[in-house]
């Protein structure tokens, strides 16, 4: 598809800045990968320099920016702009809801909602509830009891045990397993005794859960994720969590059980919480923090073990200039000795005596 510059400038409600709207475009990339038939994005007035590396023909940029060595379009929002642009060249493939398949293992006392699509080789359960709008795709299985939301979609191969309860509009995304056995056990008889396991899991509205992440059953109750939260691939929430709402958990974080959250949580990648504590209203846990007890609200933390983000890069810093310092106390060593031999030296062992 070709579109000329002056027609996406109008789609987009953008300023033409030094161009001539005749120009065709054939695609919008990122700078990086962006032909001289491509339009681009520079998204902030401090990177407007690297337009000078790509080949694109032009760029979206900030309103203000001025001309620059390419024509450009101005926009309030580039990124809103630009995700415009890119659905322009390449609409979305719209696949038309077939309904329940009959290649789908449906229970006859499962409920399903209005507009439903059950995709091949999906698996619903008995007493499954399923509300208007659910897409389930091929290969995700759900056990007898579960309650998916209006429009939501659950991908290929994920795993929902009995009883998990989905809210409205949450994606699921491939090989994510919600309500597996909670890793808690006693010894009993010289041997390992699993706890019980009769909780289940919830998710609130609007909870997106990547691939490949976990998320166990509660030990007698639910483990829940509220509203608005967003796991990423490969996160793993233990048993009995209960994370408040509009988190955002990064890949590779794990929270062990029984541990809460506030609302607006942020997790950095590789994070690690132990059981049993308390992250306040938007704290904020730095990459690879671990977190061996509670967190004040607001607060900012790095490092293992997790300490406030200002200590940890003063202790950073300090540790930087370590090869240093040792080269200085050697060096005062070597005086001192110097000084002492100096100090007993012959004639102040005869004033000595």
């Amino acid at each position: 598809m070709v579109i000329t510059l002056g027609d996406l400038a109008d789609s987009l409600s953008g300023t033409l800045v030094a161009g001539e709207p005749g120009l065709p475009l054939a695609g919008a990339a990122t700078l990086e990968t962006a032909t001289p038939h491509d339009i681009t994005l520079v998204d902030s007035p401090d990177k407007l320099h690297l337009l000078a590396k790509s080949a694109a023909a032009a760029a979206i940029v900030p309103a203000g920016s001025g001309p620059l060595d390419r024509p450009t379009l101005e926009v309030a929002d580039v990124h809103a702009a630009f995700t415009a642009a890119i659905l322009q060249f390449r609409p979305p493939r719209a696949a038309p809801r077939r309904g329940v398949s009959p290649q789908a293992a449906v229970d006859p006392s499962a409920r399903l909602g209005p507009d439903v699509e059950i995709q091949p080789f999906a698996t619903v359960g008995a007493g499954c509830e399923l509300g208007p709008g659910v897409t389930i795709h091929s290969g995700a299985r759900l056990e007898a009891g579960c309650r998916v939301g209006a429009g939501s979609t659950i991908h290929p191969n994920a795993v929902l045990y009995e009883n998990t309860v989905v809210g409205e509009r949450c994606v699921i995304h491939a090989t994510a397993v919600l309500g597996a056995y909670g890793f808690g056990y006693k010894v009993a008889a010289g041997r390992y005794v699993i706890s019980a396991q009769l909780g289940w899991v919830e998710l609130g509205d609007d909870v997106e859960v990547g691939a490949g992440t976990t998320i166990d059953r509660g030990t007698y109750g639910p483990t829940v994720i509220g509203s608005g939260t967003k796991l990423d691939n490969l996160v793993m929430i233990a048993h009995n969590c209960r994370l408040g709402r509009h988190n955002m958990i990064c890949s590779q974080v794990g929270v062990a059980g029984s541990t809460s959250t506030g609302d607006w949580v942020v997790m950095a990648g590789q994070v690690g919480v132990r059981d049993h504590v308390h992250i306040g209203d938007r704290a904020v846990l730095g990459a690879r923090s671990g977190v061996s007890s509670d967190i004040e609200a607001g607060k900012t933390v790095l490092g293992e073990p997790a300490i406030d983000l200002r200590d940890r890069k003063l202790q950073l810093a300090t540790i930087s200039k370590l090869p240093e310092m040792r080269k200085e106390l050697k060096a005062l060593a070597a005086r001192i000795e110097t000084l002492e031999r100096a100090t007993t030296g012959p004639e102040n062992i005869a004033d000595a005596a």
